[in-house]
């Protein structure tokens, strides 16, 4: 499923790009962004490696080749952009699956009488928190807020909005650290709560500037009445990756 976010999502990027007038390699990026996702189950560090260097290789080498070269350097930069964007980011929820092949943890979950393995509970944590911080986010922000965040970008986000998302963050770490998260000790759930509630919105603006760039709504029509992948996962593209590195060395060794 992870595999499918990531090549949709790849795919709703460059979609994007052509909007603006640009010409990426879409074919090429979405097979180099699943390649990434692939490397990161079978936690294939060297190929990991490789994937991107060869992605520019190929682009450069295709670009040479290409009979209209005007900006050529924005068809390349955003080939390898849309693949490090979407497909890189999102392949930390494959990391965070899998992680416990490296740590040599092997502990399964019992939650609600239904049996998870750990590899899911690091999985599901962005998910949890990510969407605890956007849900809080939006209602208390529409509620309380009147000092405007990031105006020119995202009009209707609020620092009060901002600010009450994160403690909700905060505290759906600690409800999550009591359901299946036993590996998390309370100062793990204030690191997690809070650096959600920093990249969340960092992640959610960023593609609110490239959609307002071309001025469009939504990235695609793919989620009927939500828009496309990217619109749904934006935030997490932020998130999954810094829980990946913060369990991965200090909360879970």
């Amino acid at each position: 499923m992870i595999e499918l976010g990531i090549g949709i999502g790849t795919y709703e990027f460059f979609q994007i790009l052509e909007k603006r007038g640009l010409k990426p390699y879409t074919g090429l990026g979405i097979v180099a962004a699943l390649i990434l996702g692939i490397n990161s189950y079978f936690q294939s560090h060297i190929f990991t490696f490789i994937t991107p260097s060869a992605l520019i290789f190929v682009t450069c080498l295709f670009e040479l080749f290409r009979k209209d070269q005007k900006n050529a350097i924005y068809h390349i930069s955003t080939t390898v952009f849309g693949v490090t964007y979407v497909g890189w980011l999102m392949s930390h929820l494959i990391l965070l699956m899998e992680m416990p092949s490296v740590i040599s943890h092997h502990t399964y979950y019992n939650i609600f009488h239904f049996v998870i393995r750990e590899g899911t509970s690091f999985a599901f944590l962005p998910f949890a928190l990510t969407w605890i911080n956007d849900t809080f986010a939006f209602f208390i922000g529409r509620k309380f807020g009147k000092h405007p965040f990031f105006h020119k970008i995202s009009p209707k986000k609020t620092v009060e909005g901002v600010i009450g998302g994160g403690i909700f963050a905060i505290i759906g770490a600690f409800i999550y650290r009591y359901i299946y998260g036993s590996y998390l000790s309370p100062f793990d759930c204030i690191a997690l709560g809070g650096l959600v509630a920093i990249l969340a919105p960092l992640g959610d603006l960023t593609e609110s500037m490239f959609k307002r760039d071309i001025d469009i709504k939504d990235s695609s029509n793919t989620i009927p009445g939500h828009g496309g992948i990217l619109d749904r996962f934006d935030s997490l593209l932020f998130t999954a990756p810094v829980i990946y590195y913060y369990l991965r060395f200090f909360a879970v060794r």
